[in-house]
């Protein structure tokens, strides 16, 4: 019997602490899908999102991951995975012939292209070498090399987020920041129009994107957002995506610089945390994410959008609540 994206399904998603993980969890779930909300904070929100099963997972980082995903998706019967962090990635890459042969599905392109996109630097050497702009870089050994004048953006080479970020206009200051943040990366810091582009790129590379300006960003979120159509863009975009591999769901961001020149900043495989705008703009990112995940077409004529539609948003108080009866439910001790 066929199935498609109305099949209800029991996916489980990682990182619904973050807005990512947390949007994509709601979506889902208005889809008709089950979805295991899974994360290290004990107190995500995600957890107290009406009918998600809650479940606390250790860190990426840490060695118990690997057998604690297993054994989540045997025994609560999960069909798929869908990372909403990037620390998840990379594991779950590691992962994927293990939970193939337990029936899971995870939509992910190779280790290289995970690594290209979570690795800064090598995210920046990969863009340059194809000829796609991208913000000057630098490593910590390399600060003396940086032009005077230059204002600059300092963040950890692996991070996600807006987390250990920090900008600046001086060598100096960027020196010492590079014995603060993990992992330091040097870039220079770009201005502009500032977009997100929602991406869905099928088994075979066919790209559909959806562009939106990020009209204003908080806490590396965009909290206004309109979406909007050019043609040179959504082709850089379209190449960035091909020039590192990226399948799946994701999504790519970047500027249109005052003289009209665009420049790419980071590639994320995984839904990004405004997202809402685009599917409320009319393409069925989710629906058709969910297809592409079990192996089904990928219908890229759901995947246009209207131009000229915002979004708004602001920090909510989810719920109150007693932290010992939470800790139960997501420990699975809750009946």
């Amino acid at each position: 019997m066929s199935t498609d994206r109305h099949t209800p399904r029991r996916i489980l998603v990682t990182g619904v602490g973050a807005a990512p993980g947390f949007g994509l969890s709601r979506s889902l779930m208005r889809l008709g899908h089950t979805v295991i909300a899974v994360d290290a904070n004990p107190l995500a929100p995600g957890f107290l999102l009406p009918s998600a099963v809650p479940r606390i997972i250790p860190l990426a980082s840490d060695p118990d991951y690997h057998s604690v995903m297993a054994r989540l998706c045997r025994e609560l019967a999960v069909e798929a995975v869908v990372a909403g962090i990037e620390p998840d990635l990379a594991p779950l890459t590691h992962m994927t012939d293990e939970l193939d042969t337990d029936g899971v599905r995870l939509w992910l392109p190779d280790a290289w292209s995970v690594s290209a996109c979570t690795d800064k630097a090598l995210f920046h050497q990969v863009l340059t070498e194809q000829g796609i702009a991208t913000p000057l870089t630098w490593r910590p050994h390399e600060v003396d090399q940086v032009p005077d004048g230059t204002e600059l953006v300092v963040k950890p080479r692996h991070g996600h987020g807006a987390q250990n970020v920090h900008f600046v206009r001086r060598r100096e200051h960027a020196r010492v920041l590079c014995e603060l943040v993990p992992e330091p990366i040097v870039q220079e810091r770009i201005y502009g129009c500032e977009f997100t582009a929602d991406c869905l790129v099928d088994r075979d590379g066919l790209a559909s994107v959806v562009l939106r300006s990020r009209d204003l960003v908080k806490a590396g979120l965009a909290v206004v957002s309109t979406t909007f159509n050019d043609p040179n863009v959504r082709d850089l975009v379209v190449r960035t995506l091909g020039a590192v591999g990226a399948r799946g769901l994701c999504c790519v961001q970047g500027f249109i610089r005052g003289d009209g020149t665009i420049t790419i900043t980071e590639l994320n495989l995984r839904i990004a945390g405004g997202f809402a705008l685009t599917e409320a703009a009319g393409a069925d990112l989710v629906g058709q994410m969910v297809n592409g995940l079990f192996g089904l077409p990928v219908d890229h004529s759901r995947l246009t959008y209207r131009t000229g539609m915002f979004l708004t948003s602001y920090i909510e108080t989810l719920a109150f609540g007693d932290v010992a009866e939470l800790s139960a439910a997501v420990k699975g001790e809750a009946q």
